[in-house]
């Protein structure tokens, strides 16, 4: 008997400009090398296709040639070299393909999209050729080796054109005709704009470059043509699925976006509950769990320790990420007075503006005993303040997704956020009855201002003072599942319905 056939394995295809273990940027690489991992352990057959950056072997694996394909840029043909690598998956022999695409002269270089002098000046004709390259690898893996795909899931705007392509210039190609495309777009602030005289490296007929096609005010979004083209579009969380449908969280691509008439939808990322665990987190001096958060008291004094500040029983308040004022962390300097007078300790791990690094910096000198900030990044630091730390702060004014404060859930770090985007959608707020059901796991603040996160934060050490209610916070937190599995089951659930498009 067939098996139904929501449960019928799928041949996925993902592209992504960087993935780990081998490049990474920001979170999307943490993306595309987590999720096919755990789309394979559900069955499924995966291959992710990456350019192939100059770094990309400093991880130590060992890739192998696969074959060459042939592109078509605005100067001609060239050929690129294919080189595979196989993740295994589990223990049932499963593997994840990795398929590097080789071609020197856009990706041997240092760095990913920029270089000392800002970004690289041909990265319309880099990406472009990349999403060509994508499209020619399908073609391959279908004629070559006998392997149709049932769908190409597309990250954000340095893959964009592969939907654009399979839908104009590649569209008579029967090889090609059933692949089924979702575009994930990681941050709609990241568009891929470039001026509009470059349009021609793109190859597509010059009938696309218009405000119904990819030109945005003269110049070439290839985000744009991704969403126009793309036969389903998703984003990082529900919430900010719909804050990009307004000005403020659309960037200009509002309109377009709201013209998808299926919508867009929001899928939460998941984080590596391995990597990520308190219960055997390598960085951490004690282990702990949930039901015994004993070693959460030994993790808190050796980061007391480590960040040169007194031993004491008072909140002890994270920091972790980008210090830049899209994340709010400007609003969070304006009230470090008003918090180190309610007796508080509070500890800074990442890299940013200048302005505020120095502002951060200034503060530490000013509050020695209070105030520890390390400004680099650290992976074992981020661990030991997410298990040492007793709430963490992300005032962020937009945030698709976010993963620290799933990191924080986790660890038992309470975390106060603002309402936007992933942060309204992962961290359940505090009620008093929230806390009687079990059911808070954190503290929200809604205005993008400096007295709403004051008030918030008041708040947030008023309840930690009653230790049986911040423990049900924190346990609340820790029962909470955001693993990938949860979020691959989602993007299959995307999968099913793209794969009952096909004529």
């Amino acid at each position: 008997m067939a098996r139904p056939h929501h449960i019928d394995p799928l041949n996925i295809v993902m592209a992504a400009s960087e993935a780990v273990p081998y490049v990474k940027t920001g979170g999307l690489a943490d993306v595309a090398g987590a999720l096919p991992v755990e789309l394979a352990k559900l069955g499924h057959t995966v291959t992710l296709i990456v350019p192939r950056y100059r770094d990309f072997q400093a991880n130590g694996r060992t890739l192998r040639e696969l074959g060459t394909i042939r592109i078509r840029t605005a100067q001609g043909l060239v050929d690129a070299m294919l080189e595979e690598d196989l993740i295994p998956v589990g223990t049932a022999g499963r593997s994840v393909r990795v398929v590097a695409v080789r071609y020197d002269p856009y990706f041997d270089r240092t760095g990913l999209y920029q270089g000392p002098e800002g970004d690289f000046s041909d990265n319309l004709a880099r990406f472009a050729f990349f999403s060509r390259a994508i499209v020619e690898v399908i073609a391959f893996l279908g004629s070559r080796r006998g392997e149709p795909i049932s769908v190409l899931h597309l990250h954000d705007w340095q893959t964009a054109l592969a939907a654009v392509y399979l839908k104009t210039t590649e569209r008579d190609r029967a090889i090609l005709r059933d692949i089924r495309t979702l575009l994930t777009l990681h941050n709609v602030g990241y568009q891929g704009i470039f001026p509009g005289p470059q349009f021609s490296e793109t190859g597509l007929s010059a009938d696309l470059f218009t405000p119904a096609g990819l030109e945005f005010y003269g110049s070439v979004n290839l985000l744009k043509g991704g969403i126009l083209f793309a036969d389903k579009v998703s984003t990082v969380s529900p919430t900010y699925a719909k804050e990009i449908m307004s000005p403020d969280g659309g960037f200009g691509l509002e309109g377009v976006l709201a013209g998808r008439r299926d919508g867009v939808a929001g899928i939460i990322n998941g984080i590596d509950t391995d990597f990520w665990d308190p219960e055997t987190d390598r960085y951490l001096v004690a282990n702990y769990s949930r039901t015994d958060l004993s070693g959460k008291v030994v993790c808190k004094k050796a980061l007391q320790l480590e960040l040169g500040l007194p031993n004491r029983d008072v909140p002890l308040i994270g920091v972790i990420g980008r210090l830049t004022s899209q994340k709010g962390f400007d609003l969070l300097a304006e009230i470090i007075p008003e918090l180190v007078a309610a007796d508080v300790q509070i500890v800074i791990l990442g890299t940013g503006d200048r302005i505020l690094e120095d502002r951060f910096q200034s503060l530490k000198e000013q509050y020695p005993k209070k105030i520890g900030v390390s400004l680099e990044f650290d992976e074992g630091r981020a661990h030991r303040i997410e298990a040492g730390a007793d709430m963490l702060v992300m005032p962020s004014r937009y945030e698709p997704c976010g993963l620290t404060q799933l990191y924080s859930l986790r660890y038992g770090t309470v975390p106060v956020v603002r309402k936007t985007g992933g942060l309204a959608d992962t961290v359940i707020p505090y009620r008093p009855s929230m806390v009687l059901t079990g059911d808070a796991t954190g503290f929200q603040f809604e205005g993008v201002s400096a007295d709403s996160l004051l008030t918030t934060m008041l708040l947030a050490l008023k309840v930690y003072a009653d230790r049986a209610v911040w423990a049900s916070i924190q346990q609340a937190g820790m029962r909470a599942d955001y693993s990938w599995e949860c979020s691959a089951k989602r993007y299959i659930e995307v999968y099913e319905t793209l794969r009952g498009q096909r004529a």
